[in-house]
């Protein structure tokens, strides 16, 4: 191969790679549909089901439990919780356990909202149900695949 061609080949790998390296990085726009119920008596615990959606078109079934300890009391359900993700490079980056942190009180139809974190993916979660609780509570939100 003469010296010019392979300055050519190069130099078109050279500009490839960029493009390819950036389009790696980029992150996904990924949604959350859930619902789940749970209770507490000092330890709080709940489970569900959801789909997490994502903007290049991949869907994946998860299960969804929350686990964790504080002053807190009551019993919930939360049916069509809608949840954003933010620093989504790929859909498994969503799996995994979330730290969060919690004040709450509801009586008969309660709204919850929450942010929680696993390293840079952060998901904001809100949606509407019934029950009745009260108090503080700090544990961890997983997500597994179902």
């Amino acid at each position: 191969m003469s010296p010019r061609l392979l300055a050519i080949a190069a130099s078109l790998l050279l500009a490839a790679l960029p493009a390819g390296h950036a389009r790696a990085q980029s992150e996904l726009s990924c949604s959350l549909d859930f619902s789940m119920s749970g209770w507490s008596i000092f330890y709080k615990t709940a489970s569900g089901h959801g789909t997490v959606r994502c903007s290049n078109g991949q869907t994946m079934a998860v299960r969804i439990e929350t686990r964790g300890g504080g002053l807190s009391l009551g019993r919930s359900r939360i049916d069509n919780g809608k949840g954003t993700f933010a620093g989504v490079k790929q859909i498994s980056d969503v799996l995994g356990g979330y730290a969060a942190a919690e004040a709450h009180a509801g009586v008969v139809r309660s709204s919850k909202a929450q942010v929680v974190t696993k390293g840079p993916v952060t998901l904001a979660l809100a949606g509407t149900g019934d029950g009745w609780d009260l108090g503080v509570a700090f544990g961890s939100f997983i997500i597994s695949r179902r």
